[in-house]
C-alpha cells in the first residue's frame, strides 16, 4: 500500500492549492490508490472531527483560513479611503481576518455594509491578512434594526424601540438563539418591498432591555457608535511610552490646575493666571492655558488615528462613555493628572484690564498639574470655604484666575455673544444603574470661567494658524435663516415682546429680546424659540466666522482627547511652529474637507444618541408615576397634538389632539397654534398647563400626557361632532405615539 501522507503534508497542500481540496484531488496529489484512498478518507474524517479541517460539500479547507471564493461584507473604510471587508460567516477559532479590497476601475461602487462575492488571497499568513477582488456585488447595506424579540402565536417578531418604527418578522432559522424579551440587533433579509411584515435576521443579542446600561447600549447600536476598540488599536495605544523633556519647554514650575466635573475621567485642559508686571499693561493679566499634547501619541495615518477619525468624538451617557481614544491614553498618558509629568501644548495670552487680548504665543512643553479640582471645589474656595483645597492655591492660583475671568467678562459683555439661558439636566443613577434623581445643573462662575479661558485659547489658535497660512478646521456658525427669524419674531410679538427688524442682525439684538423676557413667564419660551431659530455649528476648512459667539475666527483646540477637530488644529500648530514630524501630513491636507464633513456628522450622531438616551432614562424614571399630575409648559405645537415639558424634570411628552376633544383642530404653523373648530379653544407655545401622565415607553423614550388644565382657558367638552358627517375610514387606527421633540444642548 502506498504510504499515507502526514497530517502536516495534507494541510500544506490544502493551504497551497485551495481550489484542489476534494478527496479525489488529494488522492491524485499523493498518488493514493485502492485501500490507501479508504485510509485517506478516514484521516480526513479524523481531521474534520478535530476541527482542523472543515468540509464544504466535497472539498476540505482549514476553518481558520478563508476559502478562495468567499461571501464578504464591507466592515469599514479607512481615512485613506481603503475598504476592509470581513466574512459574512466566520467559524474559525482564530481571530476573524480582515480583507483589504483591491478595487479595479470598473468595479461597482461599494460602501460599508454592502455584501459581495470576492476572490480572496492570503497575503500574510502570520497576521492572517488577505486581499480581496470583487467578483460580484450581491446587495447594498441591509437596513439595521434594534428592537425587542418577541414570540407569539403568529411567529417570532422584532418590536421596534423607535416610537414610529415597524415590526419585523423573524424565521426560526434566523433567530440566532434569541430569547423572548431580549434586546437584539438585526438586519433586513430579502427584498425591501414584500407582502406582509418585512423579514429580518438577528445578528447580535444584546441582552435584557431592562438591565442596567441597556438604555445607553440601545443608543450605541441604534446610532452605530463604536463601543469597542480593535485589537491593533489597543496594542498601539498600550505600548511603552516614555516622557522626557528633550525638545520641549519646561513648564513644570507653572502652578497649572485642572477644573472639571467631579466625575471627570480625563483632564485635557489646565489653566493659570497672574497679574501682568508690564507697566504698560497695568491691571492686565497673563493667562496660561495648557492642553494635552495628544498629537504626540496619535500620529496621522496610524491605526489610532484612523479609529479616532472613525469615531470623530467621544460620546457621553449617564452610565458610560464611548471615548474617541483608548483608556490607556484618554484616562492616563494624555490626561493632565495631578502631580505627574505630562506633554502639553500651551498658549500664553496677555490681556488688558478690560479683557482685550493684546498678544499670545504657543509653546510645546512638559507640565505638572498642581491640583485636579472640581467646579464646586473652586467655587466654594473662592466664596470663602476652601475645605479640601490645598494650602496656597486660593491666594496664588484661584483668586488670580477669577480676577482674569472678571476682566474677560467685561470684553464678553462688549462683544455680546448669544446669551441663552437653558438649564441642563443631570441624570443621577444609583448603584444598580437605575435613575435615582433628575436635577438641573447649577451654573457657577467657575463653569463660566473655564468657558471664557477656553474660548480665548481657541481664538488664539485660529488666529495663529491664519497668520502662519496653515490650513485648519474652523468651528463655524452661520446666521439664522430669514424664515426662522420671522418665526421667532412672531413668537416674540405674541408674547408682547419685540425683535428688531430691517437691520443687519447681530447677537446683541437677540440678547436684547432675551433680556426683555428674563424673569417673565415667557423666558423659557423665548429661549427655546431662539435656540430653534439658530443653525447648527459645524466644522469647515473655510472661515465664515461664528455667529453665536460673535467671533470672526474660531477653532477647536482645547479638547483633543475627545474631539478629532482639535487634534487637526494641534497638528497644524506643530507644523506651523516646526516642532516636529508629527504635524499635518499631505494626507491630512488633501482630505481636510472630507474630514470636516465626517466629524460634523459624527458630532450630530453623538448628540442624537445622547438626547435619545436622556429621553429613555426620563421615560423609565416616570414609568412608576402613571396617573400622577404634573405642571409644565407647552414646548411644541404640531398638527397631531402639543408637546409639554415638565417643570420638575424637564421631561417632554405628547398630548395627542384626539385626547383633548372630538372636534377638529386647525393647525397654524406660522403662529404655532391649534384651534378648535367649534369651541375656538386655542393651544399655543408657552402656555402653562396641568397634565396627567398617561403612558411611558422606556425602550423608545415615549411619554404621553392627558391635558387637564390650561392657564387662562377652559378645556372644550369631550363630546363633539368632529366625525359626524364623515364616513368611517377602514384600516388600522393610529396609535398617537409619535417621535418626541428633544431639547438640544448647544455646542459651540
Amino acid at each position: 500500500m502506498t504510504k499515507l501522507p502526514l497530517r502536516a503534508e495534507i494541510l500544506d497542500w490544502i493551504a497551497q492549492h485551495p481550489t484542489q481540496t476534494a478527496k479525489r484531488d488529494l488522492a491524485r496529489a499523493f498518488g493514493l490508490k485502492g485501500d490507501a484512498r479508504i485510509e485517506l478518507k478516514r484521516l480526513l474524517k479524523s481531521l474534520e472531527d478535530e476541527g482542523v479541517l472543515q468540509k464544504d460539500k466535497k472539498s476540505y479547507r482549514n476553518p481558520d483560513l478563508l476559502p478562495p471564493v468567499s461571501m464578504l461584507r464591507i466592515r469599514r473604510q479607512s481615512s485613506d479611503g481603503d475598504l476592509f471587508a470581513g466574512a459574512v460567516e466566520w467559524k474559525g477559532d482564530s481571530a476573524e481576518p480582515e480583507i483589504l479590497m483591491v478595487l479595479r476601475p470598473n468595479d461597482p461602487t461599494l460602501g460599508v455594509g454592502d455584501r459581495l462575492l470576492a476572490r480572496v488571497e492570503l497575503t500574510h499568513a502570520e497576521k492572517n491578512q488577505y486581499e480581496g477582488r470583487v467578483i460580484r456585488k450581491l446587495g447594498s447595506a441591509a437596513a439595521r434594526i434594534v428592537g425587542i424579540f418577541r414570540r407569539g402565536p403568529e411567529g417570532a417578531r422584532i418590536v421596534p424601540i423607535e416610537r414610529n418604527g415597524k415590526e419585523w418578522s423573524v424565521q426560526e432559522a434566523d433567530t440566532h438563539g434569541a430569547k423572548d424579551g431580549e434586546l437584539v440587533e438585526a438586519e433586513r433579509k430579502g427584498p425591501s418591498r414584500t407582502m406582509g411584515l418585512p423579514k429580518a435576521r438577528i445578528i447580535t443579542r444584546l441582552g435584557d432591555p431592562s438591565a442596567p446600561k441597556s438604555i445607553s447600549l440601545i443608543a450605541l447600536h441604534q446610532h452605530n457608535i463604536p463601543d469597542e476598540f480593535p485589537p491593533d488599536v489597543l496594542l498601539e495605544a498600550g505600548k511603552n511610552w516614555s516622557i522626557v523633556l528633550e525638545g520641549r519647554e519646561d513648564l513644570r514650575s507653572l502652578p497649572l490646575i485642572t477644573i472639571d466635573p467631579p466625575d471627570a475621567r480625563d483632564h485635557d485642559d489646565a489653566c493659570y493666571a497672574i497679574a501682568d508686571d508690564d507697566p504698560e499693561n497695568s491691571g492686565g493679566y497673563i493667562i496660561w492655558v495648557a492642553i494635552a499634547d495628544v498629537a504626540h501619541y496619535v500620529k496621522s495615518g496610524t491605526e489610532l488615528d484612523k479609529e479616532a477619525l472613525n469615531r470623530g468624538n467621544s460620546t457621553y451617557f449617564p452610565d458610560r462613555v464611548s471615548p474617541m481614544l483608548p483608556e490607556s491614553l484618554s484616562g492616563d498618558l494624555c490626561s493632565l493628572h495631578e502631580g505627574v509629568d505630562r506633554y502639553c501644548v500651551a498658549v500664553r495670552m496677555k490681556i488688558t484690564p478690560d479683557g482685550e487680548k493684546l498678544s499670545h504665543s504657543f509653546h510645546r512643553g512638559l507640565m505638572r498639574s498642581a491640583a485636579s479640582l472640581s467646579y464646586e471645589q473652586v467655587q466654594s474656595a473662592y466664596d470663602g470655604r476652601p475645605n479640601d483645597v490645598p494650602d496656597g492655591l486660593l491666594e496664588n492660583v484661584i483668586k488670580p484666575i477669577y480676577a482674569a475671568y472678571h476682566a474677560l467678562s467685561a470684553a464678553r459683555d462688549k462683544r455680546q455673544p448669544l446669551a441663552l439661558d437653558l438649564p441642563e439636566r443631570q441624570i443621577e443613577l444609583d448603584e444598580t444603574g437605575q435613575v435615582a434623581a433628575v436635577k438641573f445643573k447649577d451654573r457657577m462662575e467657575s463653569n463660566r470661567l473655564i468657558e471664557e479661558f477656553m474660548v480665548l485659547a481657541n481664538v488664539a489658535a485660529a488666529e495663529t494658524l491664519i497668520a502662519k497660512k496653515t490650513p485648519l478646521l474652523f468651528r463655524v456658525h452661520e446666521e439664522p435663516a430669514k424664515e426662522k427669524l420671522d418665526a421667532l419674531r412672531e413668537t416674540a410679538q405674541s408674547s408682547g415682546l419685540n425683535l428688531a427688524k430691517g437691520q443687519v442682525l447681530k447677537t446683541a439684538h437677540i440678547n436684547a429680546l432675551l433680556n426683555m423676557a428674563r424673569d417673565s413667564d415667557h423666558s423659557e419660551l423665548i429661549n427655546m424659540s431662539t435656540l430653534r431659530a439658530m443653525t447648527q455649528a459645524y466644522y469647515s476648512p473655510d472661515n465664515i466666522g461664528h455667529f453665536g459667539l460673535a467671533l470672526r475666527s474660531y477653532a477647536h483646540f482645547t479638547s483633543p482627547i475627545r474631539r478629532y477637530a482639535d487634534l487637526i488644529v494641534h497638528r497644524g500648530l506643530i507644523s506651523a511652529h516646526g516642532w516636529g514630524e508629527d504635524g499635518l501630513t499631505d494626507a491630512d491636507l488633501d482630505s481636510l474637507t472630507q474630514t470636516a464633513e465626517r466629524i460634523s456628522n459624527t458630532e450630530r450622531r453623538s448628540m442624537a444618541a445622547e438626547r435619545d438616551t436622556v429621553d429613555r432614562y426620563l421615560a423609565a424614571y416616570l414609568s412608576e408615576r402613571k396617573g400622577i399630575e404634573f405642571t409644565g409648559r407647552i414646548s411644541g405645537v404640531v398638527k397631531f397634538g402639543v408637546f409639554v415639558r415638565l417643570d420638575e424634570t424637564g421631561a417632554e411628552g405628547l398630548v395627542p389632539v384626539r385626547s383633548i376633544s372630538r372636534e377638529f383642530f386647525h393647525y397654524d404653523k406660522s403662529v404655532n397654534t391649534l384651534m378648535g373648530s367649534e369651541s375656538g379653544f386655542v393651544l399655543t407655545l408657552g402656555q402653562r398647563v396641568l397634565v396627567r401622565l398617561a403612558e411611558t415607553a422606556a425602550e423608545s423614550g415615549g411619554i404621553t400626557f392627558d391635558l387637564l388644565e390650561v392657564e387662562g382657558g377652559t378645556l372644550p367638552s369631550a363630546v363633539g361632532s368632529r366625525r359626524m358627517n364623515r364616513k368611517p375610514k377602514r384600516g388600522k387606527p393610529k396609535t398617537g405615539r409619535v417621535k418626541v421633540s428633544r431639547n438640544r444642548k448647544k455646542r459651540h
